[in-house]
């Protein structure tokens, strides 16, 4: 393969983030500066201000203990959501503001443990390769040598006039690596002069600073600087004290410049912001959590991943999962230097978190991997000496809509890809053939150089591949065809796609063979049964793998929820479907009489039914039906809204700003809002009946079994939502009125009910 161009640094190597993004609605130093009244009403919502969170006080561990039990001292309660105008479920895992219970910290255990030092030390003893070629890139390197001083300054600036940063950076690095040598090597001079350059900076810094590039400082070096100061805090060499102070100044300097970035963006709108601003946010805030042993610290950085609403979330920064696993990064519109230096700050952290027990690699059915495989993708050259076509889906945000993939810094090469690619092939036995790839052209790795990453990875990261089966099946059913993608596994040559009508096999039919990359297929003869049952084999040089885990595809409709609403005492709405989605009411909703039996009635004050989490998470082709009696008629109140928050959600609104019922459902705080408008509002003072179905890409609104609105061009589905965490009848995601009114026989169905089963019924 072609070796690609080396990597050149994006304005050494963010600074460029403030000079790119438009005037508005920021000045340099981050104000607002935009009239209200040139805001749209969703996004006025963010910007009606946000406390800022506390800085935590100092805290100090055993430095040389092997795990710690955390401290848990008042939570900054970040889980919940980083602006006070969004609406959360006090019930939900969403916005618990409680403080999290004692949990024991592994030590060392960020970026490595003592396994990872131990396994290190054993390969790099028997010359074992690649570990060998690792060892001999990092005792190469000029900054793991003896004879440094460090340059600590009192006053750290990146961004505007007088930067310095880049002499910070230089000590972390510095640091970092003469701390690997003395673990690998057991030779106490790297150890002495490592704890002299840690001590040399926490007995001089005081600030970082700068324009809004403060953040991208405080965020990327702390994270690194944690980490250095993490492979230290067992060597007896390095006194109490000394790193006591070091861990207080994580907490007054680094700690409070990335939390409060997550909390409030630098006062802008929340999409003002790319992906990597948060995520070095979250990168450091979960680093300095580890190393001080807080756990509401820690939490805090988990909690923002899962739920959190920038863009730099788990969620948000893989914007859009095509088939075949390839997950469009939110900055891919952007650049390609931005995009791999997210992999690098995301892949820290989800490598941060495996070390303490939490499995942010596998979140949302790997979505991370979907991401770096994008990514690692767009910046390789095929057989033919040409850069991949990549697929693209239009990105909406405050920046604008970027239409298509970005080429300017295409081929972007960084130190970043062996944590990634030997945590899914190595421990996890899951094939990730583009991350390989960038692997093999960076052999072996190094640290780049320009502050980004610590690097290294061939020496701390290495593992032999895996042998397991294909993994993470799913089979969307969207109009008349099955989607299928599934995970691969190493050193697979091909994959066998097969197929049975009852659950659990026998998979007599095989639908596809020889399949070889993408790992997607798309079954178009699905006419003759009620639902299919989908395995994947793959061929390897030992024979054919067992099967994957099955995939049920729904090609008749099928009774998902049904809730009656016809209990006449109590507080949950049982769920007559049999699959366990029981409703909960919320606040004080009451059972009355109905159209037919009872229905919950709804105050338009602060009732509203909530259903389980993840309802509608496999979802493509679908139909929502029910009942409702509107008393009055509340701009944009909802009958229903499933969502994590104003990121993601879909919703029915009696009455939307412009006077119609619609349908809408959005991935991106409703930049990105596909709709279905119907000619009026419902109306009021009478029972109506509303449905919404999506075939394909069809989306119908129905009222009273005719249909009311059409939209042909839907591509964003239930499943893109991830898995909801706030699924509610009668209450909006956003600070929207709620439903005042009656609710009956509300149901969710797998698969596009017809206009006739529609008008039955009515």
């Amino acid at each position: 393969m072609k070796k690609l161009k080396p990597y050149q640094t994006i304005a050494r190597d963010l600074g460029s983030d403030a000079a790119s993004r438009p005037v508005e609605p920021l000045d340099a130093c981050g104000e607002p500066s935009q009239t209200v009244d040139s805001m749209s009403r969703r996004m006025f919502l963010y910007g009606l201000g946000v406390l800022g969170l506390p800085a935590c006080g100092g805290g100090a561990s055993d430095s040389g203990a092997t795990a710690s039990t955390a401290s848990t001292s008042t939570s900054v309660a970040f889980a919940a959501s980083e602006s006070s105008t969004l609406v959360s479920d006090a019930t939900s895992a969403n916005s618990s503001t409680e403080v999290s219970t004692a949990r024991v910290f592994v030590h060392p255990g960020l970026l490595h443990t003592e396994a990872d030092f131990e396994r290190m030390r054993s390969k790099v003893a028997a010359l074992a390769q690649p570990w060998t070629d690792g060892w001999n890139a990092l005792t190469s390197n000029g900054r793991s040598q003896l004879g440094a001083s460090p340059r600590p300054l009192e006053t750290v600036v990146r961004g505007g006039t007088g930067q310095n940063f880049a002499q910070m950076y230089i000590d972390i690095a510095r640091a970092y690596q003469l701390a690997l040598r003395w673990q690998v090597s057991g030779d106490t001079r790297y150890a002495d002069l490592a704890v002299t350059f840690l001590n040399a900076w926490s007995s001089t810094l005081k600030t970082v600073t700068g324009n809004a590039d403060r953040f991208l400082a405080a965020g990327i070096y702390g994270y690194q600087f944690a980490n250095a100061a993490e492979i230290m805090r067992s060597y007896s060499g390095w006194a109490a004290a000394d790193f006591a102070r070091f861990q207080n100044m994580m907490l007054t300097v680094f700690y409070p410049l990335s939390s409060d970035f997550l909390a409030r963006h630098n006062g802008a709108e929340i999409t003002n912001y790319w992906a990597n601003w948060d995520q070095c946010s979250l990168a450091c805030i979960l680093a300095v959590g580890v190393l001080c042993d807080r756990v509401d610290i820690y939490d805090e950085a988990m909690g923002y991943y899962k739920n959190g609403q920038g863009n730099g979330a788990g969620l948000e920064a893989v914007y859009h999962v095509h088939p075949g696993y390839l997950g469009q990064w939110q900055e891919s519109g952007r650049d390609q230097g931005h995009c791999t230096l997210g992999i690098g700050l995301a892949g820290a952290f989800c490598e941060m978190a495996w070390n303490q027990g939490d499995d942010l690699y596998g979140y949302e059915n790997n979505r991370f991997l979907a991401g770096a495989e994008y990514v690692a993708k767009t910046n390789l050259l095929d057989a033919n000496g040409a850069f991949y076509v990549m697929p693209y889906l239009t990105n909406k945000n405050k920046q604008g809509s970027q239409t298509q993939l970005s080429t300017a810094g295409q081929g972007s090469v960084r130190p970043i890809w062996e944590s990634v690619y030997n945590h899914y092939a190595g421990r996890r036995g899951i094939a990730a053939p583009y991350c390989a790839l960038q692997v093999a052209q960076l052999h072996p790795e190094r640290d780049g150089s320009n502050g980004d990453q610590l690097g290294f990875g061939t020496l701390t990261f290495s593992r032999d591949p895996l042998a397991a089966s294909p993994s993470g099946l799913t089979a969307q059913c969207s109009g008349q065809q099955v989607i299928l993608s599934w995970w691969g596994v190493p050193n697979a040559s091909s994959y066998t796609v097969k197929r049975a009508t009852s659950q659990g096999g026998p998979y007599t039919t095989t639908v596809a063979s020889g399949i070889t990359d993408l790992l997607t297929y798309t079954d178009t003869n699905v006419d003759g049964a009620a639902a299919y049952y989908y395995v994947v084999t793959a061929a390897t040089a030992s024979g054919e793998t067992a099967p994957s885990a099955e995939a049920k595809a729904i090609i008749t409709p099928e009774l998902l929820v049904r809730l009656r609403f016809n209990e006449t005492s109590g507080t949950a709405a049982a769920d007559a479907s049999g699959n366990g989605y029981t409703g909960s009411l919320v606040n004080g909703p009451l059972w009355v009489a109905g159209r037919t039996d009872n229905a919950v009635s709804l105050d338009g004050t602060d009732d509203y039914v909530s259903l389980p989490d993840g309802v509608v998470a496999d979802l493509a082709d679908f139909s929502i039906a029910t009942w409702v009696f509107v008393d009055a008629a509340g701009t944009w109140a909802r009958v229903f809204d499933f969502g994590s928050g104003a990121r993601r959600s879909m919703f029915l609104t009696p009455r939307n700003g412009s006077g119609v019922v619609r349908y809408a459902i959005s991935t991106v705080h409703a930049y990105n809002e596909q709709v279905i408008d119907g000619s009026t509002a419902l109306p009021t003072g009478q029972w109506v009946h509303v449905a919404v179905t999506l075939s394909g890409t069809v989306g119908t609104l129905y009222v009273n079994g005719s249909v009311a609105g059409t939209n042909t061009a839907m591509t964003l589905a239930p499943f893109r939502l991830g898995g909801t965490t706030q699924n509610w009848i009668g209450r909006s995601q956003y600070p929207d009125p709620y439903l005042k009114g009656r609710v009956q026989d509300f149901r969710i169905y797998r698969g596009a009910l017809s206009a006739a089963e529609i008008a039955a019924l009515v």
